[in-house]
């Protein structure tokens, strides 16, 4: 017997022009909505393999469709793509380049304040609009401070001033063209520099577009900008253009033009003083890092940020119920981590009991923190471009990667190779042993962050080992980026924000996996195969 107009093989087929209008002839939509497929009473809880999303239609290219996306109530991205606080994870070098790729690197804190501090000074420095405290040194400095800053810092063109400090009259600039083949380390800057006379400068209140334009004039590396008197005020780097060039989606304070810079802290009394460090470096959102987030040390210290430091964004987590979710948003989180138990090195859910997959977590607390205009990131448990298209589908704005990242080159550590002749990474979870017993501190942060500083016998809720190989973020985040944009073009979806506007609405449809699909629907079949994701 036909359904709705449907042939059973004896009825006469219909007309093809038909085809849309009997669409209408249905009750609802193929496929399931976002409340149905994550109906925990009809079929437990899920996590990223359990489901699929169902295709769309497409009527736009790839290229068009675009990935802004809030991290916090007040910061966006234009990728929405995060690095983990984790000591394998994120140090300055990622950081940075997360930051030129559109995303944003959170530098862990299992080390010494001023070690984090340091690393986010690296990386506000590393990109400028006006920079306004820059290195200057005096005539009577040597060749020898040049180069300890080269070292130090990674630049060589420095302002000479007469006292050797900014608010000084500008005497001449030194760079590494000026010092390459003096021997004598002691030779002072006043018999090698550039002199006065010689530089293109800029007067000071022009603005950034003016002072670029000069600069791409003038050929040169730098552009000390002076006020009336000649005093040295600031400086504009000819290296910052062509990243600005190279990197069109960098994260970036606009008022600064500095990369976006995170950090995560503790929750402990000491924690509140490296704070202070992390914030006089020029830090702009801050983590407050449990692996459960719903505790009264992480609430009260969310309120001491949140009034000591009130132009500080802070994410509150881990959690992942509505309860946890509540208690932080009331604290006043500006954003929240999602995941526990779901990392590729974390073992929480397997020795603790406790935690909830990953999928359910994300939906049930993002739809709560949606009603507060809070945004969600998904911590835990990605493995490829789909997994973070279905994080941002069930309502995260954006999604934090650990074991993805770690055996890219911008990852802390060095390569080996593997018993099997493999090139990897170290990688360990910050629930491991060696993460909590790791003490670069005198407190460590893994056992912080576990509530286990106390503790005579640790507890592992992590592991250690390794992983292989990425290559450069350069090339891996860019293909995730290019990834994320065709699968929301099949979708039939041209951001995210409308990814989650027609789930929201049930325009955007899914379909839950067996095991046998999700065998399916991976490489079977073949005797041997290659799997490239992208081309280098």
């Amino acid at each position: 017997m036909a359904t709705n107009g449907v042939s059973n093989g004896t009825s006469k087929v219909l007309d093809a022009s038909k085809a849309l209008d009997l669409l209408k002839e249905y009750e609802s939509r193929d496929g399931l909505s976002v409340t149905d497929l994550l109906d925990s009473k009809l079929r437990g809880g899920l996590t990223y393999n359990d489901f699929l999303i169902l295709p769309g239609y497409i009527g736009f290219p790839a290229s068009e469709v675009t990935l802004d996306s809030k991290i916090t109530r007040n910061i966006s991205l234009k990728v929405p793509l995060v690095s983990s606080p984790m000591d394998t994870v994120t140090e300055t070098d990622m950081a940075i380049h997360m930051a030129l790729l559109g995303g944003v690197g959170i530098i862990h804190h299992n080390c010494s304040a001023e070690e984090q501090a340091e690393m986010v000074r690296k990386v506000k420095r590393y990109e400028n609009g006006f920079i306004l405290d820059p290195v200057v040194l005096s005539p009577s400095h040597t060749i020898k401070d040049v180069r300890e800053v080269k070292e130090k810092q990674g630049f060589a063109g420095i302002p000479i001033t007469e006292n050797g400090t900014l608010s000084s009259k500008l005497v001449g600039m030194v760079t590494m063209r000026d010092i390459q083949f003096v021997r004598d380390l002691d030779t002072p800057l006043k018999n090698v520099m550039t002199p006065r006379s010689e530089l293109v400068t800029a007067k000071q209140g022009i603005d950034l577009n003016e002072a670029n334009a000069i600069l791409q004039k003038c050929k040169k590396g730098k552009l000390p900008i002076v006020d009336s008197n000649d005093n040295l005020t600031a400086l504009l780097s000819r290296s910052d253009l062509m990243k600005n060039h190279n990197f069109p989606l960098a994260s970036k304070v606009t008022a600064s033009k500095q990369l976006l810079c995170g950090a995560a802290v503790g929750t402990r009394p000491d924690d509140r003083n490296r704070l202070k460090k992390l914030v006089d470096a020029g830090l702009d959102v801050v983590i407050v890092d449990s692996s459960q987030g719903n505790s009264i040390f992480q609430i009260e210290m969310i309120k001491w940020i949140k009034q000591t430091f009130s132009h500080i964004d802070v994410i509150g987590g881990n959690v992942v119920t509505r309860e946890q979710a509540a208690a932080l948003i009331a604290a006043g989180a500006d954003g929240l981590r999602i995941g526990m138990g779901s990392g590729s090195a974390c073992i929480t859910q397997e020795v603790m009991a406790v935690g909830r997959p990953q999928a359910q977590a994300i939906y049930s607390v993002c739809e709560f923190a949606a009603r507060f205009g809070v945004p969600c990131m998904a911590d835990g448990g990605v493995q490829n471009v789909g997994h973070i298209i279905k994080g941002l589908a069930l309502g995260a704005s954006t999604v934090m990667m650990g074991g993805l990242l770690a055996g890219t080159t911008e990852s802390p550590g060095k390569y080996f190779l593997s018993e099997k002749g493999q090139l990897v990474k170290a990688y360990r979870g910050m629930g491991s042993i060696d993460a909590m017993e790791s003490q670069k501190t005198g407190e460590n942060a893994a056992t912080g962050r576990y509530f286990s500083e106390s503790d005579k016998i640790l507890v592992a809720q992590g592991v250690s080992g390794s992983v292989a190989d990425r290559g450069s973020v350069t090339k891996f985040v860019p293909y995730l980026q290019a990834g994320m944009q065709h699968s929301l073009q099949d979708i039939g979806v041209k951001s995210v924000t409308e990814l989650k506007e027609n789930v929201m609405n049930g325009t955007v449809r899914f379909e839950v996996r067996t095991a046998s699909a999700q065998m399916e629907g991976n490489v079977h079949g073949l005797h041997s195969f290659e799997k490239r994701l992208y081309s280098s």
